[in-house]
């Protein structure tokens, strides 16, 4: 006989738990399945252990520059074994914090690998033993794996992922990283702020390509000058690793074929839903170049299954899968007035070294639309906060419809900006216009203060640049 519950979910990422706790709080009996650690990709090998890793990479930054503070640090050095140690013990922190959500929501946890068998039916297999589940309603939330070069498998000695960049056994001297999105800019921050030589590979005409133009440009030169390498419209041909490190054969925009040799190489290329064997295709579930398509309340094309998060495509955002679980369990349990996920409010951040982060329509994006717009834009080096934090790089940017005021999008570069974009993501909610933002009171002296200048900026009306 199988175990039977009102909803089972496979995968327990911040798009799985996330809805397994939403839905106990609806009153539903819920299990949730998950054939490695809680918390996903997100909670122990992305989002939270990279993060500790790069306040590291900051502390260390400040350290080695403390004379810009009045400060001195003599001989400041690093631990590459404990730098690590903390970023897991950050992770196994947040592990057993989602063990405790699960158990305080009484919902039940089943370990091993699990397969839609029918309509309703899902097998768990675990150290050969098989336990079989039911319920009315399926959330597939299996998430996705970094890509491999087809050429080049990682290794994980010379050649990494994000898994083996985040548990490094020794220190890279000179770093190859291949894929500029956030992942592959975040690495190569944190690794140049400890010291490494780093060059990066983008395939595409600019580096952190979904951002605007002008925060693309920015970065470039902020990387540029702090001593990266930076190829765009690049490809590496060739990579092969060696005793000693990497081959690289790196073809430049012009065409033109160079080899190089580094220590290591990280491959950050993009991500693979993990979509195989989990019994979609005995369903007939549709997919589109294997990420499983769903509407806006996670439902797919088969009655009773559903998918959210990464496994279902852009953006491969954590908080875009648990905003999808919710609004997806709110809509299996019936409660009333659930709005569908609106993927132009979700907000994107990369943490390197400045921070970006962005929401909604680029400047390009806006004009492709037809839309009139209107552009503010405000440099941090107007901020006083900023000037007397000693991070006076960078700047904040809005778009607006010029007939209505609708803001169509901002995107920032700069200190602490992926803690500000929130401010536009809830003024996007609530569809705020400029008039809103004008009329609001931001507090001095604080960085948040630039997005009011921004929007006072669009309409000529900035008051301190």
């Amino acid at each position: 006989m199988a175990d039977t519950y009102d909803l089972i979910i496979l995968g327990s990422g911040p798009g799985g738990y996330v809805a397994a706790i939403r839905a106990s709080q609806l009153g539903l009996k819920v299990a949730i399945v998950e054939r490695e650690r809680l918390g996903g990709i997100c909670l122990n090998w992305g989002c939270i252990p990279t993060k500790a890793l790069l306040r590291t990479s900051e502390i260390h930054h400040y350290l080695t520059h403390a004379s810009a503070y009045g400060l001195s640090a003599e001989k400041v050095g690093f631990d590459l074994a404990a730098i690590v140690d903390r970023s897991r013990k950050v992770a196994g922190q947040l592990n057993m914090g989602v063990k405790s959500l699960m158990k305080k929501n009484k919902v039940t946890v089943v370990e091993g690998e699990g397969k839609i068998t029918a309509k309703g039916k899902l097998s768990v297999t675990k150290d050969g033993k098989t336990t079989e589940l039911a319920a009315r309603h399926i959330i597939v939330a299996t998430g996705a794996r970094a890509r491999d070069l087809p050429f080049a498998k990682a290794d994980g000695d010379k050649i990494w992922t994000y898994r083996h960049a985040m548990v490094p056994k020794e220190m890279p001297k000179k770093l190859l990283v291949i894929g500029s999105g956030a992942i592959g800019v975040e690495f190569a921050s944190f690794y140049s702020d400890m010291g490494a030589d780093v060059t990066i590979v983008e395939m595409l005409p600019r580096i952190l390509p979904v951002e605007d133009e002008e925060v693309s440009a920015f970065m470039h030169k902020a990387l540029t000058k702090q001593g990266m390498k930076i190829h765009v419209g690049a490809g590496v041909e060739k990579l092969e690793a060696t005793k000693t490190g990497v081959k690289a054969a790196i073809k430049g925009a012009d065409g033109k074929v160079v080899q190089d040799d580094f220590s290591h190489a990280i491959v950050a290329i993009g991500i693979v839903p993990n979509t195989e064997d989990i019994g979609l295709e005995a369903l007939g579930v549709k997919t589109d170049r294997g990420h499983i398509v769903n509407d806006g309340y996670g439902a797919t094309n088969v009655p009773g299954i559903y998918a959210i998060g990464d496994v279902t495509g852009a953006p491969w955002l954590a908080h875009k899968a648990s905003h999808e679980g919710v609004v997806c369990v709110e809509k299996i349990a019936g409660v009333k007035g659930v709005h569908p996920m609106d993927k132009a409010n979700i907000p994107g951040c990369t943490y390197s070294r400045p921070q970006v982060a962005s929401v909604g329509l680029t400047e390009a994006k806006a004009k492709e639309a037809g839309r009139k717009i209107k552009v503010g834009k405000f440099p941090f080096i107007g901020n006083g906060k900023a000037i007397a934090l000693g991070e006076a790089e960078g700047f904040v940017k809005t778009v607006f419809d010029e007939a209505t005021g609708e803001l169509l999008g901002a995107h920032m570069v700069g200190a602490e900006v992926t803690e500000l974009i929130q401010g536009y993501a809830v003024a996007r909610t609530l569809e705020t216009t400029e008039a809103e933002l004008m009329h609001t009171v931001f507090p001095h002296p604080t960085l948040s203060e630039m997005m009011h200048e921004s929007v006072l900026d669009a309409y000529g009306r900035a008051l301190h640049y």
